[in-house]
Parts: structure tokens; sequence; C-alpha cells
């Protein structure tokens, strides 16, 4: 595609996200229904793009290019189709985040000012090869009002053809050019220079990627990057509960950013925990590394320094035994990737101790990592996870695609009655109400 095509992509973009932020509640939700019974009713079209897709990159697999892990993110079933459609329908029926009152305050009788829930406008993606996520952030754009520009991974590109054409064809009723497809990479950068027209970008993908994104672009940067996962197992776990949670965490799925990459194992239970637990990873066909305490327990690789940052995305864990709790904090801090973090204890005050400490943006007490995703959550869907902490963190969903802006409802008031020596004082006083324009006047 041509630098001009993205320009004029981006600028229809622009002109829908107006439209389309003064759609009804009723008319977004009716929309995204439709595009759940289309992916429904387009199985064998889905499908028949998807092997396509599977089959180049399964070519570059035995090539070395490609990775296990990237493969099967890529591949869809009919099963995750009716989990993609299900996620649609609940991104339909999360509530209205638009024209929601956030705060409302009385300046004085008769001015009022509220602060109103609206779209960001026009939100730029770059994502992985994981099909569901093109409608996962088409379905969360619409429901919240933001035009989307979509840019999914060259290998899932026959994929994300059909459902984005798919997408488009469900939602006819919306304003044209709401959602868009760009495909070739110099598209991104033609949108990293377009400040005036986009107003977020939410790159997903690996730290020096969305690196690269925030060191080229003014426009900001919400991004989701590695997840370097920990579990910890305190001195005081359940050793039964511990053992399924670190399971679950890695053996799950582990092709996605909330499995655990690595294990962290007081020493004071490491002689009794880590036995067991290294079989039942090996049954699962788990490859270990541990650090030199834990290779005096179990016969394990020994891990490297990198080892202690690296995302897996697969069959891989590396084990580490600590000698405290803030040993495990330190580790976590100095490694991981802010994702999200666990720890298995039955003290409370540990437990506490451990998530006021971690710099997270998820952090979980007896509890696997793999809950970290926006659905889990009741978020209906996630465009992504940020692991930032600026305007939106953890699993971003309808919240992290909003913004706000002050309604200011008055009766002719004039600022030069509050100023000067003979100034009315304001009243300042904070009231539940929502905005409704004209309320004072009917009043």
């Amino acid at each position: 595609m041509t630098e001009r095509a993205t320009e004029r992509k981006v600028a229809e973009a622009r002109t829908a996200a107006l439209d389309l932020a003064k759609l009804s509640d009723e008319e977004r939700r009716t929309a995204l229904h439709d595009v759940a019974d289309a992916i429904e009713a387009n199985h064998e079209r889905i499908l028949d793009a998807n092997a396509t897709d599977v089959e180049e990159a399964e070519e570059l697999l035995e090539a070395g290019e490609y990775s296990r892990a990237l493969v099967d993110r890529l591949e869809l079933s009919p099963s995750k189709l009716d989990d993609i459609a299900e996620m649609v329908r609940s991104v339909a029926e999360q509530d209205d985040p638009l024209g929601k009152t956030l705060s409302a305050r009385r300046l004085d009788d008769g001015l009022e000012l509220y602060k109103v829930g609206v779209p960001i406008g026009v939100i730029g993606t770059v994502f992985e090869s994981r099909p569901d996520a093109l409608v996962q952030i088409a379905a969360l754009s619409l429901k919240s009002g933001n035009a989307v520009i979509l840019k999914g991974g060259s290998e899932a590109s026959h994929s994300n053809r059909v459902l984005y054409e798919l997408v488009v064809e469900a939602t006819s009723d919306v304003p044209d050019g709401w959602a868009q497809l760009i495909e070739a990479r110099e598209d991104v950068d033609t949108m990293l220079d377009m400040d005036d027209s986009i107003d977020l970008l939410m790159p997903r993908g690996s730290s020096a990627f969305v690196s690269y994104i925030q060191d080229n672009t003014s426009i900001p940067v919400l991004g989701h990057t590695e997840g370097v996962c920990h579990v910890f197992v305190d001195r005081e776990a359940d050793r039964s509960m511990a053992e399924d949670v670190a399971f679950d965490a890695k053996v799950q799925y582990p092709a996605v950013c909330n499995a655990v990459e690595t294990l962290l194992v007081h020493e004071s239970v490491a002689d009794d925990f880590l036995p067991a637990m290294v079989d039942r990873y090996r049954e699962a066909g788990v490859t270990l590394r541990g650090d030199a305490a834990t290779r005096e327990v179990v016969d394990v690789d020994p891990a490297t320094d990198e080892d202690w940052e690296t995302e897996y995305g697969d069959l891989e864990l590396s084990i580490k035994v600590v000698d405290s709790l803030a040993d495990a904090i330190d580790h976590v801090n100095a490694h991981g990737s802010k994702h999200t973090e666990s720890i298995v204890t039955e003290d409370a005050d540990r437990a506490g101790d451990f998530m006021r400490s971690v710099d997270a943006a998820s952090v979980f007490h007896n509890a696997s990592t793999r809950f970290a995703d926006g659905y889990r959550f009741g978020l209906g869907a996630e465009v992504g996870i940020s692991t930032g902490k600026i305007h939106a963190r953890g699993p971003v969903g309808l919240e992290g695609l909003t913004t706000y802006k002050y309604h200011l409802e008055g009766d002719g008031q004039l600022v030069a009655t509050y100023a000067g020596e003979s100034a009315k004082p304001f009243l300042h006083e904070e009231f539940e109400g929502e905005w409704n324009p004209g309320r004072l006047s009917e009043e």
C-alpha cells in the first residue's frame, strides 16, 4: 500500500470517529451481535483462510524462522471461533462507557460541572499472530465509540483479511470507514507520523518493538510487551495448592503472555516441594532449568542470567530458590516485565507484603497468572495488557479506550461575579447526578 493510501484510510477513520461517537449504545450493541452472528455463520470461510496461514507458518517453523509458540497462537479451530463469537457478545453487553457521568460538582446554584466519558477517537493498533486479536480489538473499539486502524502480522494475513471483511460486512449500519485494515510494514511508519489524525497507538509485541514505536512517534503509546511472569511458592504455602497453581500457570496454555516463565521457591520448602513439582512438569513435557540451589535438590539444566528475563512462550521454565520473601520480591522487580505476578501462601501478611511491593500491572494471591485476561476479569475482552503506568494498566478493556471531557451547565453566569473584592464564593459541592443536556433549564 502506498503512503497516500494509508493516509486516506486514516482520514476516513477520522471522519467516521466523529459520527461513531454519536451512535447510541443500542446501535453499537446490535452491530456487535451482528459481528458475532457473522463469525458463527462463516466458520468454514474463516478456517479455510486460517489453514493457509498455518500451512505457510509450519514451513517457516521447519526452516527455523518461526517458533512453535507462534504457530500455536496462529491456529484457529471451531471451538476457538465459538469463543471469539462469545467474546464479542460479552463486549456488546458491557455497560456503555460513553456519556457516563464520572463525577458531578456544583460550582454554584445553577452552575454544575460534569466529568463525562467519551471515546479517545482514532486508535492505531499493531498486533501479533493471534487472529482473534483483530476481532477483540475491533469489538472493543466499536463498543467504546472509537475508529480503529488494524495492522496484524503477515503470518496471519489470510485469516485477518477474512475476519476484517466479516466485521465490516456485519457493521454496514455503522459509519463507513470506522475500521481500516493495513498490511504492509511501511504502513506502520506512515501511521507514526500522523499525530494530527491518530489519537493513540497500541502496539502488541516485543519490548524492542514497542520501544521502536515509542521512539519514532509523538502519538501517545499504550504498549503491550512481553510477559515475564513469576509464581512464588512461599514458605507458608499449601504445597498441593502451590503445585496446582504453578502447573496451571505454565502448562494450561504456554504460548501466551500471562503464562509463568520463572518459578520462585522459598528455600525452606524447596526439598519437599521441588521433586514432585519437577516430575509433574516433566510428565507434561516441560523443559526445566534451575539455579545452583535448585540443582542441589533436583536434576535440571543450569539456568543462565538470560533465562531470568526470557519469555519462552513454550513448555520451558526456569526455577530459582530464594532465601526470603524480600529476595523473591527483589528478583521479580529486577527481572519481571511488570505484567503479572503471583504468590502462593497461607500467610495473609506475607501475601500483602508481596502484593504491595511487587511492581506489576496484576499481582495475585493463591491464583494462576493465567487469570490476567480481559475476558476473565469481566471486561468483555482486551485490546492488550498494558505494562506501563499511564492512562491504563493491565488488561485494557472499554475503560482504557475512553477518556473524558467536562460539561458545564449554567444559566448565564459570568466569571466576573466570582472575582475581585466582592467575589461570590464557589460552593464546589460534590453531588449525585447524571449529565443531561438542558437539565437546569428543565428544572
